[in-house]
């Protein structure tokens, strides 16, 4: 299947050949979730050093994941995040809060980048030239390594939340609208973790479920 094919350096390459010495991809993870921060990553490969597997995180388990975000780590040529959590989402509203997540990850860049290779998105109030590119994290390779940061780092975060709020289960939905998580939310309420201005959240009068006892 092509989309299962590893995201290449198209677009990379093409940046290169026209001067561009570091191109950065931006990603984000946690847009549809219920709970817990919308996490954006910002990746500026090395063009000497080729990482095979690139491709979008969701194509890819969670092992596979944990290895390339570690390789990036290593031998990417600069790793940016910026994370947005649920009272700032539900100040504004999830689109405002990607982006703002995303501008967050470019400068949290140790060197700045010369342009942009941004999923399906143009960041706003940021003075780089860029390139929203739809489907990037299938066909661009910095944007999928982009997609694999901020997905390894988003899902250690609502790991790391289970032990406060077990019966969430934010350990294996991540925040996502699960059946158990949304039982969960009917039998115990809403945490300070739940964006309550999301759909799932509110009960059906249109209020947030009443919250919930902290974890015992």
């Amino acid at each position: 299947m092509a989309a299962r094919r590893d995201a290449g350096y198209r677009h990379e390459d093409g940046l290169l050949a026209e001067g561009f010495r570091r191109v950065a991809g931006v990603d984000e993870v946690g847009r549809g979730c219920l709970a817990g921060p919308v996490v954006a990553a910002a990746v500026i490969l090395d063009p000497r050093h080729r990482i095979a597997g690139l491709r979008d995180s969701k194509l890819l388990s969670p092992g596979a994941r944990l290895r390339l975000a570690r390789l990036l780590a290593r031998r990417a040529a600069g790793c940016g995040l910026g994370v947005v959590g649920p009272e700032e989402i539900d100040r504004t509203d999830i689109l405002r809060a990607t982006l703002r997540a995303m501008a967050r990850a470019v400068a949290a860049l140790a060197r700045r980048p010369d342009y942009l290779l941004v999923d399906a998105l143009e960041i706003p109030g940021v003075p780089i030239p860029q390139r929203g590119i739809v489907r990037g994290d299938q066909i661009s390779a910095s944007i999928a390594a982009a997609s694999i940061v901020a997905k390894v780092y988003r899902d250690g975060l609502m790991v790391s939340f289970h032990p406060l709020y077990p019966a969430y289960r934010f350990d294996a939905n991540k925040g996502y609208g699960t059946r158990d998580h949304l039982a969960a939310l009917r039998r115990h309420g809403a945490t300070p973790l739940h964006r309550t201005t999301f759909r799932g959240v509110l009960s059906p009068e249109g209020r947030p479920f009443a919250a919930g006892p902290r974890s015992r």
